[in-house]
């Protein structure tokens, strides 16, 4: 039996996520989406989880779309890009923009070459650790493509828009050191996937009920109003407060820091 494109592990909490087509430095073929799909949606049903690492397999994060692997199969290509409504997201789209929409915070750790639709993956996630030597583009332009994998919706978040309007017409290939001048990753790391891990052991000591609320509110109010954005903030401060794991974050800063969370609210 073939391995899985994407490999799901859970430790301690943490779901480590892998792109796993080494042979084809993690090529996105159709299975892979759909692996990525139904990975995103087992993780945001699963209270227990607190955290998602998300990396590649073989020393590179991905390569991009398998450009001829989803051409010679024109009703995969269909099922990638059929949507309902215009502005509903597609299969190609679910896979960077459903990072954002998971009720924890996503690492993504970079390295090799993240061309592409792996770039796209790679936005979706909350933070980016690359190692300085890393290759990253945004690379649609060279085939006649636009960027639509919804990679957008982070970018304007994170670069001004004549950097990102530069980087998508030009599909320069940046290192990890030029893309971290310009914000496109969060931090440079010689040892990535490690630097990630204590990221992580940081991030846990949050309470996953306030890590939700705190990414939930920033996500959906970076470019709302500011009246959405002040109700989004009482609403989840009343539900942080009716819950347990507020009362709990604060033993562990009075009494007992290692007193356990309970499993994330329902809902977020």
């Amino acid at each position: 039996m073939s391995e899985p494109c994407v490999q799901v592990r859970i430790e301690d909490g943490i779901a480590y996520v892998q792109l796993n087509r080494p042979e084809k430095y993690n090529a996105i073929n159709y299975l892979m989406f759909s692996q990525l799909d139904r990975a995103i949606k087992r993780i945001k049903s699963n209270s227990q989880i607190r955290l998602v690492i998300l990396s590649g397999a073989g020393g590179h994060f991905s390569s991009g779309l398998d450009v001829k692997s989803v051409m010679s199969a024109p009703m995969q290509a269909f099922k990638l890009l059929f949507k309902w409504l215009p502005g509903n997201a597609n299969l190609a789209q679910r896979v960077s923009l459903g990072w954002q929409g998971l009720p924890v915070p996503v690492i993504a750790v970079l390295e090799g070459c993240c061309y592409g639709g792996g770039m796209q993956i790679a936005l979706g996630a909350d933070f980016r650790i690359a190692s300085p030597d890393s290759k990253l583009s945004i690379m649609e332009a060279k085939w006649g493509l636009v960027p639509d994998m919804a990679g957008l919706v982070a970018l304007r978040q994170i670069m001004p828009k004549d950097q990102a309007m530069l980087l998508s017409l030009t599909a320069k290939v940046l290192s990890g050191e030029e893309a971290s001048r310009l914000g496109l990753v969060t931090q440079l790391s010689d040892h990535p996937m490690l630097s990630a891990q204590q990221l992580a052991q940081e991030l846990l000591n949050t309470s996953p009920d306030a890590a939700a609320a705190i990414k939930l509110s920033i996500n959906r109010s970076w470019t709302a109003s500011i009246r959405a954005l002040l109700c989004r903030e009482s609403w989840s401060q009343v539900r942080l407060l009716l819950g347990k794991n507020r009362a709990i974050a604060a033993t562990r800063q009075l009494k007992d820091p290692n007193k356990a969370y309970q499993d994330r609210q329902s809902g977020w």
